[in-house]
């Protein structure tokens, strides 16, 4: 990726430089060029993503594995629901048995719940290198 970058910096700077010789007429047409160069990699990158996304789902299905389906908002939002609907009993329970003590703590229990599977759900506990990857890599 550096070596792209290295490039992109190139053409901007030749870009700028061509500008300042040319004038601010040809502004527009300089602006757009480099639009241009920058469209290009940005396809190349979908292109390179849509090629190994398809990639695992042929050979996730030549496995005989189904391929991952992203996630519907109900599956991604059914503990916070769940917990929301939950909260009510278990805050009376807390607080008839413990008082507000009781109260604190339920409530600490589910936004600790609900944090650790909002964190989980973000790739904050993936390991170091998986997080290291990215799409621009490639």
């Amino acid at each position: 990726m550096e070596a792209r970058d290295h490039e992109l910096k190139k053409e901007l700077a030749a870009t700028l430089q061509a500008r300042g010789e040319l004038g601010a007429e040809y502004e527009s047409e300089l602006i757009e060029s480099f639009l241009e160069k920058v469209e290009q990699r940005l396809d190349t990158t979908l292109d390179r993503r849509v090629r190994r996304q398809l990639a695992e789902q042929q050979t996730a299905g030549a496995r005989g594995t189904p391929p991952a389906q992203p996630e519907t908002f109900g599956e991604r939002h059914a503990l916070g629901i769940v917990s929301l609907i939950l909260a009510v009993p278990l805050s009376a329970i807390g607080v008839v048995n413990a008082g507000i003590g009781g109260l604190v703590v339920a409530w600490l229990g589910i936004v600790g719940v609900n944090a650790f599977q909002a964190a989980r759900g973000e790739g904050l506990f993936r390991r170091r290198d998986e997080r290291a990857s990215s799409d621009w890599n490639d």
